[in-house]
C-alpha cells in the first residue's frame, strides 16, 4: 500500500488519528518517493511561478494600459498645450501689434496735444494783438468818416465800442489804451457841435436871401421907418392950403436930395452892377458851401468873411433883412470855428504802443 492510502485510512479511522509516537530515528525514504516529492514541489513551484507570471502579466498589462492611457492623455495634453502655446503666441503677437498701434496713437495724441497747447498759447498771446488791430482799424475808419462828413458821432461810437471790448477782455496791459480812449471820447463829446447839415442849411438860406437884400442906394423903406426922400402924405382933415403946401414941399424934396455919402462906391452902383454884386455873393456862398463839404474850414471862413464885408459895404445896414443875413453869417462863422477836424492823438499813440507790445 502506498503512503497516500495509508494516510487516508489513518485520517478516516478515529483510532488511527490518535497520535502515534514517531520514533526518533526513521528509516530513509526510497528514491521514488523523493522524486515524486520533488516533482510535486516542482509542479507546485511551476504553478506558483505560473500564477505569479499571470499575476505579473496582468499587472504589466494593466500598467501598459495605464501607461498607454497616460501616454494618450499626455499626448492630448501636449497637443492641447501646443495649441494653447500657438494661441498664446498669436495672442502675444496681436497684443504686441495692438500695443505698438496704441503707442503710435498715444504718440500722435501727445503730438496733437502739444500742438494744441502751442496753438492755444499762440491764440492767447495773439488775442490781445488781434483786439488791438481790430480796435485800431475801427477807430481809423471812424476818424476818416468824421474828417469827411464832419460828424463825430461815428468816432464816438467807435471809441465807446473799443472801450467796452477792452473792458470785457480784462487785460491789464490794455488799461492805458482804455484810459486814452475814454479821455478822447469825453473831449469829443464836450466839443461836439451840430452836424454840418445845419451849416449847409444856413448857407442855402443866405443864398435865397441875397436877392431880397436892399442895397445902400435903394430908394425904399429903411428899417421900421420911411425913406427921408419919400413924400409925406397929407392928413385927410387938413385944410386946402396945408395940403397945397405939403404938395409943394414934396415936389421940392423930390427935385433935390441932400445927404452925407460915406461910401460913394456903394451909392453909385448901377442896377447892372447891383445884379452882378448879388451874383458874386451867391458864388462866394456856393464856394463856402463846397469848401464846407470838403472839410476845408480855412477856405470856408475866408469866403464867409468876404461875404460879410460885402454885406456891410454895399447893403443897407438898417434893413431888417440885411440884419438877419448878418446875424446868420455871424452864427455860421462861429459854428465853423468850432467845427475843426476831430483829433484823437492820445488814442492813436496808445494804439501804437499797444501794437508794439510795450
Amino acid at each position: 500500500m502506498s503512503d497516500a492510502s495509508v494516510l487516508n485510512e489513518s485520517m478516516q479511522d478515529p483510532a488511527a488519528r490518535a497520535p502515534v509516537p514517531v520514533p526518533l530515528q526513521t528509516a530513509p525514504l526510497p528514491a521514488t518517493t523523493l522524486s515524486k516529492i520533488l516533482l510535486v514541489l516542482l509542479a507546485a513551484a511551476a504553478v506558483l511561478a505560473l500564477v505569479a507570471v499571470l499575476v505579473l502579466w496582468q499587472k504589466v498589462s494593466g500598467m501598459q494600459e495605464q501607461l498607454a492611457r497616460q501616454s494618450a492623455d499626455a499626448m492630448a495634453q501636449s497637443m492641447e498645450a501646443r495649441t494653447l502655446a500657438r494661441q498664446a503666441q498669436e495672442t502675444v503677437r496681436d497684443t504686441a501689434a495692438r500695443l505698438a498701434l496704441n503707442e503710435t496713437r498715444v504718440a500722435e495724441v501727445a503730438l496733437q496735444r502739444s500742438q494744441l497747447e502751442e496753438l492755444m498759447q499762440s491764440l492767447s498771446r495773439s488775442r490781445d494783438e488781434n483786439l488791438v488791430v481790430d480796435i485800431e482799424a475801427a477807430v481809423r475808419l471812424a476818424l476818416q468818416q468824421a474828417e469827411v462828413t464832419g460828424n463825430v458821432q461815428p468816432l464816438l461810437a467807435a471809441l465807446k465800442a473799443g472801450d467796452q471790448r477792452i473792458a470785457r477782455a480784462a487785460q491789464p496791459r490794455l488799461a492805458p489804451l482804455q484810459r486814452s480812449m475814454q479821455r478822447d471820447a469825453e473831449r469829443l463829446q464836450a466839443s461836439a457841435t451840430a452836424d454840418s447839415g445845419e451849416a449847409l442849411r444856413k448857407l442855402d438860406d443866405l443864398m435865397r436871401m441875397v436877392d431880397e437884400l436892399p442895397p445902400l442906394n435903394a430908394v425904399a423903406t429903411r428899417g421900421a421907418g420911411l425913406n427921408p426922400w419919400q413924400a409925406e402924405p397929407a392928413p385927410a382933415d387938413a385944410p386946402w392950403w396945408q395940403r397945397a403946401l405939403l404938395m409943394v414941399r414934396n415936389e421940392a424934396r423930390s427935385l433935390l436930395r441932400v445927404g452925407r455919402i460915406d461910401r460913394p462906391e456903394a451909392v453909385l452902383l448901377s442896377p447892372d452892377q447891383t445884379f452882378f454884386l448879388r451874383e458874386n455873393l451867391k458864388l462866394q456862398l456856393l464856394n463856402a458851401r463846397l469848401a464846407l463839404l470838403s472839410r476845408q474850414f480855412d477856405t470856408t471862413r475866408h469866403e464867409l468873411a468876404t461875404v460879410a464885408a460885402s454885406l456891410n459895404r454895399y447893403f443897407d445896414p438898417a434893413s431888417r433883412r440885411v440884419q438877419s443875413a448878418a446875424t446868420l453869417l455871424q452864427q455860421l462863422q462861429a459854428q465853423i470855428k468850432t467845427s475843426e477836424t476831430p483829433r484823437i492823438d492820445d488814442t492813436l499813440a496808445a494804439l501804437t504802443t499797444a501794437a508794439a507790445g510795450r
